[in-house]
């Protein structure tokens, strides 16, 4: 038995499992792949404060190595299903089954891909899904932006300031985003739209160079440096949604504290319906679901 299982070895359930062993709680890390998330195939992090210019590999190293210094337990099993059985929480992975008094998902989401050829390869050499993250290796150059809505056009805006040129790819004829973005958008001079079209190939071996765009009417190259994909996220709920209540996209609904609607039940980092997904959002999401866990533990299983 447990105090606490956490589910997903991204940034926040990492930092979840730091903060609880640091209560002396017995804690237990389940992971479907690999320690992590997202952020591990990061070639350089230069928005988290104190820790400029680390890779992802190294800044997940470095959690998991304090967690496990910590006496965290680690098992890499894929999690399908959580019962409820009120003081305990039963969590069923592919191989065995596990008991907790409480548990943290942080099982994260993941960006929805164009699904083509060279897109995986290229991941970190001009192929990325965060501009604000990504951005800044590509000032004064040409790029892309593939996407329609909020999260497309607030990508355009924010390298139109950085960026020599910044193409926005649309696969239909308008975007769906706020009117008020889109107004900001179209007054920018270095922004040009593509609309009815989609990415048919990237092309490079070492680097992106070159994207191939197909229209109604023609398919045309585009020498860019880099290519942001915004075309949505798909989170990692598909075998909780029918114990944890979730939004019409998938992610968790949980107050600011993380928590759900189930008592003793947490979500931490990009699993959570937030504004923002960055990863100091999500180390913080992580102490607080591991605070809050503990609360409960101190209230409800004495």
């Amino acid at each position: 038995m447990y105090d606490i299982i956490i589910i997903g070895a991204g940034p926040a359930g990492m930092t979840a499992a730091i903060y609880a062993r640091r209560a002396l709680k017995k804690v237990l890390v389940l992971e479907a792949t690999a320690y992590g998330g997202q952020i591990i195939n990061t070639p350089e992090i230069d928005n988290y404060p104190v820790a400029p210019h680390i890779s992802g590999f190294d800044f997940s190293t470095k959690l998991y190595n304090q967690a496990v210094e910590l006496e965290a337990e680690f098992v890499f099993e894929k999690v399908i299903k959580i019962n409820d059985k009120k003081s305990l929480k039963e969590v069923i992975t592919s191989e065995n089954k596990y008991e907790a008094k409480s548990v943290i998902i942080a099982t994260g989401s993941d960006n929805r891909k164009l699904g083509i050829k060279n897109e995986v390869e290229l991941v970190g050499k001009g192929v990325s899904y965060c501009a604000t993250c990504d951005g800044n290796f590509y000032r004064g150059m040409d790029v892309a932006v593939v996407g329609g809505g909020n999260t497309a056009v607030e990508d355009a805006l924010y390298l139109s300031n950085i960026a020599n040129k910044v193409y926005l790819i649309r696969r239909k004829d308008k975007l769906r985003a706020d009117s008020i973005e889109v107004d900001k958008l179209q007054k920018k001079k270095n922004i040009e739209f593509i609309y009815n079209a989609s990415i048919s190939n990237l092309i490079g071996k070492e680097k992106l160079e070159k994207i191939e765009v197909k229209t109604n009417e023609d398919t045309i190259l585009l020498e860019i440096s880099a290519i942001f994909i915004a075309i949505g996220r798909v989170p990692a709920t598909e075998n909780i949604k029918d114990l944890i209540e979730t939004d019409e996209y998938g992610y968790i609904e949980s107050n600011e504290n993380c928590h759900t609607n189930i008592p003793g039940v947490f979500a931490a980092g990009d699993i959570r319906k937030k504004d923002l997904r960055q990863l100091v959002t999500a180390t913080s999401d992580g102490a607080i679901a591991a605070t809050e866990a503990i609360k409960y533990l101190n209230t409800n299983c004495k």
